[in-house]
């Protein structure tokens, strides 16, 4: 395994956490039934919590990096 924290994995971990947390609150407000009953400390933390535990779950591995590692480039 290469270097694991590098511009290219920041990169790719960045963009899995970000998705994370969109979905995350995506999820979390739809399980309002209207809009006002939002609990938007609830939506904030939950969505704070997954972007962290993506980024850390990436430390093991990220397979868009690891198939760009695996190609061959002739």
């Amino acid at each position: 395994m290469a270097k694991i924290i590098n511009k290219e994995w920041l990169k790719a971990a960045g963009i899995r956490a970000l998705k994370t947390v969109a979905q995350t609150a995506i999820a979390t407000i739809g399980t309002s039934a209207a809009l006002e009953s939002v609990n938007w400390k609830i939506v904030l933390s939950a969505s704070a919590l997954a972007g962290i535990l993506s980024l850390l779950t990436s430390v093991a591995g990220l397979p868009e990096l690891e198939q760009k590692e695996g190609e061959d480039n002739g």
